[in-house]
């Protein structure tokens, strides 16, 4: 479900990918469900794609909002993103306690939530993608 959101720079919010041109894509805000284009020129980012660090590895953005969405109950951010930068970083260590503090950024901070705030208030709680299993039938001979 996060690879159809887009953060697109320089628009506030986040965007739903609905059609793609030719060189363009359409998006429609979450915000205010108004449609615009974003052109090749844009620098467009699916939120699929991006991921934060941490001191072993990078966690997938879905993964990191998930962990918000249990601490939350599923309900929007308890904490007001535009707090001071030692609160984000604490509120931050509560959802993802091996984040890399020294390349995530407070501001890095404030958009997560600000972006889990705008995905609550649409109704876009599927944050991590479940592929499914292929079931393999037992092949059984024919007669039986």
């Amino acid at each position: 479900m996060l690879k159809e959101i887009l953060s697109l720079t320089g628009k506030p919010g986040l965007f739903k990918l609905v059609s793609q041109g030719k060189n363009m894509l359409i998006v429609e805000s979450l915000i205010d469900g108004k449609r615009i284009p974003a052109y090749t020129k844009d620098k467009v980012v699916s939120l699929g794609d991006i991921a934060i660090f941490t001191e072993t590895a990078e966690v997938p953005l879905g993964e990191v909002l998930e962990a918000l969405k249990v601490k939350e109950n599923g309900a929007a951010c308890s904490i007001d993103p535009k707090v001071d930068n030692d609160k984000l970083r604490n509120y931050m260590s509560e959802i993802l306690p091996e984040y890399d503090r020294e390349r995530v950024y407070p501001s890095d901070i404030r958009k997560l939530l600000v972006w889990y705030n705008i995905l609550i208030k649409a109704e876009i709680t599927d944050f991590i993608t479940v592929e499914k299993e292929e079931v393999e039938e037992p092949l059984t001979p024919k007669g039986e």
